[in-house]
């Protein structure tokens, strides 16, 4: 089951953001290349298969997407630990 996103998570991750976009975008690309290679694969591998789709806005929304589930499932981790 995916974890809940709230709005104050997404508060948070719109602050980090919305701000610089492209900024933010290039350092989730070197985050996700450390962190999990395998979905920054997947994520640039997505628009090599259709040349119509902008890549950095599908890269842009994977990442943020990607950024929402990772906090809201540290968060739930944490509320689990506090029980």
């Amino acid at each position: 089951m995916l974890p809940i996103i709230t709005e104050d998570i997404s508060a948070e991750v719109f602050s980090e953001v919305f701000p610089d976009p492209q900024n933010w975008r290039k350092n989730m690309v070197q985050y996700l290349k450390d962190e999990n290679p395998e979905i920054n694969a997947a994520i640039l591998e997505v628009a090599k298969h259709n040349e119509t789709i902008d890549l950095k806005a599908v890269a842009l929304g994977a990442y943020l997407t990607y950024r929402l589930l990772d906090i809201a499932n540290n968060s739930e981790s944490n509320e689990d630990l506090e029980v």
